[in-house]
């Protein structure tokens, strides 16, 4: 059994096949994870054909372990499944909410990191792809999810061939707090935020960035105001096209 101290995330799969019983195995003890009222409000998309990862590689920028990988995974927070469930059974289900979606996107998530510890027992590889909300009413289209359906994580699953360095973490005493929340200070930030910006990976990511600092990168380049606010309003339009229903998105641009 892997330490989860040692998980690597991996990008570049070898040829074996991951086979079906192993997969829908796993995908069974997963479904014992965590979940809001015993619903189990997540759903899974298996894409196996090359043509089917090629359609969904544009809705991901491309990654090339999208395509390459044997299997890609699309989870998704699923309340069609129990309104159906309801309505079959003479009751009149109120799921078409904020509330709801929060509630099945929570399920989905604790699946999906339920998943991926017993991937990572087993030896399997797989890579997390953040991009699923970025673009979603494409992966929506391509895998044709119904109405109170929202694609929320994408994995990428196979056996590895690499074995990448570790990623850095903040250490413990920067997320844990006793009692109530202590808010950060300059001092603190120049503590928990020192070994990360002493990477020498980190370092040269600044430098071939032309910023002054790891932080900068972050806020100017890679995940900006303009992109986050842009993605926000267009996230909550496909929610509500998907049936969940919001309020006007302009109260979600008020600065604080």
């Amino acid at each position: 059994m892997k330490n989860l101290s040692t998980r690597r995330t991996i990008r570049q799969y070898s040829s074996r096949e991951v086979s079906p019983e192993l997969l829908n195995r796993l995908l069974t003890e997963a479904s014992r994870t965590q979940t809001m009222g015993n619903l189990q409000l997540y759903s899974v998309v298996v894409t196996r054909s090359p043509e089917m990862k090629a359609r969904l590689a544009p809705a991901h920028f491309n990654q090339p372990m999208v395509t390459q990988a044997p299997v890609v995974l699309t989870i998704c927070a699923d309340f069609n499944r129990t309104s159906t469930w309801a309505r079959c059974r003479d009751a009149d289900p109120g799921y078409d909410n904020f509330l709801s979606f929060i509630n099945a996107a929570t399920d989905a998530l604790l699946y999906t990191q339920t998943l991926c510890n017993l991937m990572d027992e087993e030896g399997l590889g797989y890579c997390y792809l953040g991009t699923t909300v970025y673009q979603p009413q494409q992966i929506i289209d391509i895998l044709e999810l119904p109405r109170l359906v929202m694609p929320i994580a994408t994995l990428t699953v196979g056996w590895p061939a690499e074995e990448p360095p570790l990623s850095d973490r903040l250490p413990l005493e920067s997320f844990i707090h006793e009692e109530t929340y202590t808010d950060y200070l300059a001092c603190d930030i120049d503590a928990y935020y020192a070994a990360k910006e002493q990477l020498p990976e980190n370092q040269e990511f600044v430098r071939i960035n032309k910023k002054q600092t790891l932080a900068q990168v972050f806020t100017d380049i890679r995940y900006t105001r303009k992109d986050n606010e842009a993605m926000s309003e267009s996230l909550i339009e496909v929610l509500k096209r998907q049936g969940f229903r919001f309020l006007d998105p302009y109260i979600f641009r008020q600065p604080l």
